[in-house]
C-alpha cells in the first residue's frame, strides 16, 4: 500500500477527535431551537455528511427555513459555545510528516465547510501537510463521488494511485464510487461492521497501525 502517489483523509474522526463537540453542538442546537434533541447515537451517525443534509437526515420534517435556522445555530454552537476539546488523534502529526517525506500528495476531503477546514487547519497548524481540499461547501455531499472526482482531476492522478482514508460509511461508498481504493479506520464515528461492507482494502484501529500499512519500513 505504500504505492499510492496520492493519500485522501477524511477530517472528524479520522484525523481529528471531534466527534464529541459535533454530537452536543448538534443535540445543544435542537434544544436551543424547541426541537427534540437527537441521541448521542442518533447525531453520531450523521458526522460526515455536509451540514445542511446532516440536519434534514436528523429532522426530517423541518422545512427549508428551519434547516437554515439549524445550521446557523449548530455553527454557533460549535464555534462559540462548546467547549468539548477536539484534539488530533495520537500519532496524526507522524504520521503525515512520514507520508510528506516520502513525497506522497496529501489531500483531505471533508464533511465540514471551507470555513470550519480553514479554522481547524490554524488552530492545529497543519494546512502545510496538505497539497488540496475538498469541502462540503464547495462539492456535492459525501457519499457522491464529486470530491475525489474533483481531487484526482486537479492533480491528474490516476484512480489505481489513490486512496482514501475515513471513518464512516459515507467515506469508504464515496471511494467504492469514485473507483479507488480505501481504507477505513475504526475509532471514529462507524464500526468494523459497517466499514466492511464497503469493500476497503484494510481496516485499522488506531493511526499507529496506518502508519505501518502506509510507510515503506
Amino acid at each position: 500500500m505504500h504505492t499510492y502517489k496520492l493519500v485522501i483523509f477524511d477530517w472528524d474522526g479520522t484525523l481529528m477527535d471531534s466527534v464529541d463537540r459535533i454530537v452536543y453542538s448538534m443535540q445543544a442546537s435542537a434544544i436551543a431551537l424547541s426541537f427534540e434533541p437527537p441521541s448521542y447515537q442518533q447525531a453520531k451517525q450523521i458526522i460526515g455528511l455536509s451540514l445542511p443534509k446532516a440536519i434534514q437526515t436528523l429532522f426530517p420534517s423541518a422545512n427549508e427555513e428551519q434547516v437554515e435556522i439549524l445550521t446557523a445555530q449548530y455553527k454557533h454552537q460549535y464555534v462559540e459555545v462548546n467547549t468539548t476539546p477536539t484534539p488530533l488523534f495520537d500519532n496524526a502529526i507522524e504520521l503525515l510528516t512520514q507520508l510528506k517525506q516520502e513525497k506522497k500528495l496529501l489531500a483531505v476531503a471533508t464533511g465540514k465547510a471551507r470555513a470550519g477546514l480553514q479554522r481547524v487547519w490554524q488552530v492545529t497548524d497543519t494546512e502545510h501537510f496538505f497539497i488540496t481540499s475538498r469541502c462540503a461547501d464547495e462539492c456535492i455531499s459525501k457519499p457522491d463521488p464529486d470530491m475525489i472526482n474533483s481531487l484526482l482531476a486537479e492533480l491528474n492522478i490516476q484512480k489505481n494511485e489513490a486512496v482514501m482514508i475515513g471513518d464512516t460509511s459515507f467515506d469508504l461508498e464515496m471511494a467504492q464510487r469514485a473507483g479507488i481504493d480505501s481504507i477505513g479506520v475504526t475509532y471514529g464515528v462507524h464500526d468494523i461492521e459497517v466499514l466492511t461492507k464497503y469493500q476497503p482494502r484494510a481496516i485499522v484501529d488506531s493511526l499507529a497501525e496506518l502508519h505501518q500499512l502506509l510507510i515503506k519500513s
